[in-house]
């Protein structure tokens, strides 16, 4: 698998609590230089950066979505929260919208309530793309499995592994089962994704969205 096409599945993300306008913006010229499939960026940042993008559409012809993330990074927040996140990230500009689920409600079984927020998020997201991070690494498998099931059946459009902020991030084996478990659904990767090597085996393995700040990286320092 060539570079190019390992950049067209990677979501370029930039969480981070301290991040600056001036690096959102940086990664925002790399995602479009690199032929990403978005930028993964906070909420505060969506109408900024999709102003700017936009700019950089009219005049060069570069374009990129803006993806960002709700109830994020511990997902506990009460789904009418969770909605008026999507609902402004719209707003502002977001075409991708990353939630985190209730791991509580998981751990205590209520996965109809997890069901009835994705879809309740979905609506709000007004048509956008909906993604399900389910927080892999404080999940048993046979939680992971029950959430497949739920996502598979709801109206999302990906199931994600992470947030890369509870301890642990994507792993081989969490893709493998997420690609056998999740059906008519697509599988996002996220945390703990290293190099071009670990890439390609994640989307080897099934995996269509990448969520990673260090293949471009990798890439720029291949340029040098």
């Amino acid at each position: 698998m060539n570079v190019q096409e390992i950049l067209r599945h990677v979501d370029h993300t930039l969480l981070a609590q301290g991040a600056t306008w001036d690096e959102i913006r940086q990664i925002c010229d790399d995602g479009m230089k690199y032929g990403c499939a978005s930028v993964c960026i906070p909420q505060s940042y969506v109408n900024r950066a999709s102003r700017y993008i936009a700019a950089a559409w009219r005049e060069k012809g570069s374009w990129l979505p803006v993806c960002t993330v709700i109830g994020f990074p511990n997902g506990y927040s009460p789904t009418t929260i969770k909605c008026l996140e999507a609902g402004n990230s719209v707003a502002d500009g977001a075409g991708e919208i990353d939630m985190v689920v209730n791991v509580g409600w998981v751990k205590d079984g209520l996965y109809d309530l997890v069901e009835k927020e994705i879809n309740e998020i979905k609506v709000a997201c007004r048509g956008r793309v909906l993604k399900v991070i389910i927080e892999t690494c404080l999940l048993t498998d046979e939680e992971k499995i029950r959430l497949c099931e739920v996502v598979s059946r709801s109206n999302a459009d990906y199931i994600k592994t992470s947030t890369g902020f509870a301890g642990g991030g994507a792993t081989r084996e969490d893709v493998k089962l997420m690609v056998e478990h999740c059906k008519g659904k697509l599988v996002k990767a996220a945390g703990g994704i290293a190099n071009l090597k670990d890439a390609e085996d994640f989307l080897a393995l099934g995996a269509d969205r990448l969520g990673t700040s260090r293949i471009v990286k990798a890439v720029k320092a291949m340029e040098k």
